[in-house]
């Protein structure tokens, strides 16, 4: 599992210029007013050889009244449970300020390491500044600035050194590991315990009660499962649960882990925008997806209700469209055990094998149905098609040019692979290779 860093602060310390910078693209949406980061926004940060995922917060605002600022607020309060390392950072224009030393107070309060940096240190003029820092009691200090990129790698020294050891996943081929995903109180964990057969995961209607991962094995039908959970009771932190906030963190870690992700959505309640994010993190990782439409007891229908439900999922979740839909109710077992025919089913797909000889038959008959758009001048030329994976199908095609292909093409190429291959309802991740 890759180590995970959260940055928190103040509004308007310099976060997202902070996290664009580490990343090395703009990411994170940047503008010189506070309160600009709403969401949790993550991304995976290569350095020295060593990987661990960015996580980039809302301004930490302790005691604001103010309604999105307490959303903010308990979002950095997850990012600081769920974190391997947290990165405060401070202004080094407006110096320590009382939201400052609440922060501190509060990490110190944490059995977790913490890399205080100190932003808008742009020139060595301005390091004197530093020094009032220090009043809060921190030994360590990285003046920084991450609108320059000064300072850039002694802070991420500074990082890696204080980072745990990647842990390694147990590898077992029979075992099909399946991260149970979706937003806070839509039955994750009433769906684990219908399929378990038992109630070892907490179920309660305040969203939120269910936190750290916790892996359930489990056998059927001679068939092994790992079933990645947020199982656990919020000890950490005395926080509301009245919010429905999604824990980007904790969904990361699952989803990087699992090879299956089902995606848990309520039917009262309709995809909502957190569902989509959802969706994006499964298809960001290459992973399998079944989605599950909870509470489907509670809605009124009619003979079309379902398949007008299908069409609207499949709309909005445009980034898992190829996923399976199953309608079920946790709560009364209503078709949950589809749940495990789907994962089978789904799994199965996702490692089918083809022979080279097919692949270029249908790379041909893609490319000459729709040929790819020139670059620079030059015809897009594409040689050869191989199959360099499984879980998900992966292809590698050889070509004259990498950059020349188009994101828009590629996803033709995907669309066209996966009707010739059968490959409905698995994910399909496609390489090109520059052929010398």
């Amino acid at each position: 599992m890759k180590p995970v860093v959260a940055i928190v602060g103040r509004p308007n310390v310099g976060k997202s210029t902070l996290f664009n910078r580490l990343i090395g693209i703009r990411k994170a949406v940047v503008v010189d007013e506070p309160g600009v980061t709403r969401d949790l926004n993550y991304a995976d940060v290569v350095e020295c050889g060593r990987t661990f995922t960015l996580v980039d917060t809302g301004g930490y605002e302790p005691g604001s009244p103010d309604t999105i600022q307490t959303q903010v607020r308990e979002q950095a309060t997850y990012a600081i449970e769920d974190a391997d390392l947290v990165l405060l950072l401070f202004d080094g224009r407006t110096g320590p300020t009382g939201e400052d030393a609440l922060l501190v107070d509060m990490l110190r309060k944490v059995s977790k390491p913490v890399v205080y940096g100190i932003n808008k240190i742009d020139s060595a003029t301005l390091e004197p500044d530093m020094a009032e820092f220090y009043s809060l009691g921190i030994d360590s200090l990285v003046g920084l600035s991450a609108e320059q990129g000064r300072s850039i790698n002694e802070l991420l020294d500074a990082i890696l050194a204080h980072l745990p050891d990647e842990g390694e996943e147990e590898e077992n081929s029979d075992t099909v590991k399946v991260a149970i995903v979706g937003r806070p109180n839509v039955g994750k964990s009433s769906l684990l315990n219908r399929l378990t057969g038992g109630k070892r995961a907490l179920v309660s209607p305040i969203a939120g009660t269910t936190r750290d991962p916790v892996d359930m094995p489990f056998e059927r039908d001679e068939k092994k499962y790992l079933f990645i959970d947020t199982a656990g009771i919020r000890k950490k932190m005395k926080i509301s649960h009245k919010v429905e906030i999604y824990s980007a963190i904790a969904a990361v870690r699952s989803i990087s882990r699992c090879d299956l992700a089902v995606l848990v959505v309520d039917a009262v309640d309709g995809i909502t925008m957190q569902d989509e994010k959802i969706a994006g993190l499964i298809e960001d990782n290459f992973k399998c997806c079944v989605v599950v439409v909870n509470k489907w007891d509670a809605i009124e229908k009619d003979t079309k209700t379902m398949s007008r439900a299908v069409d609207m999922i499949k709309e909005k979740l445009a980034f898992v469209s190829y996923a399976p839909v199953l309608f079920i109710s946790a709560l009364t077992g209503q078709r949950a055990t589809q749940v495990f025919d789907s994962v089978d089913s789904v799994m199965e797909a996702s490692r089918a094998e083809f022979k080279t000889s097919k692949l270029n038959i249908v790379l041909e008959a893609a490319t000459c149905a729709h040929h790819a758009p020139s670059h620079r001048g030059k015809m897009v030329k594409f040689y050869y098609m191989t199959q360099t994976g499984t879980a998900p199908p992966t292809f590698t095609i050889f070509t004259n040019t990498v950059e020349g292909i188009r994101e828009s093409y590629r996803r033709y190429l995907i669309n066209y692979f996966r009707e010739a291959l059968e490959l409905k309802e698995v994910p399909i991740k496609l390489k090109f290779k520059r052929r010398h």
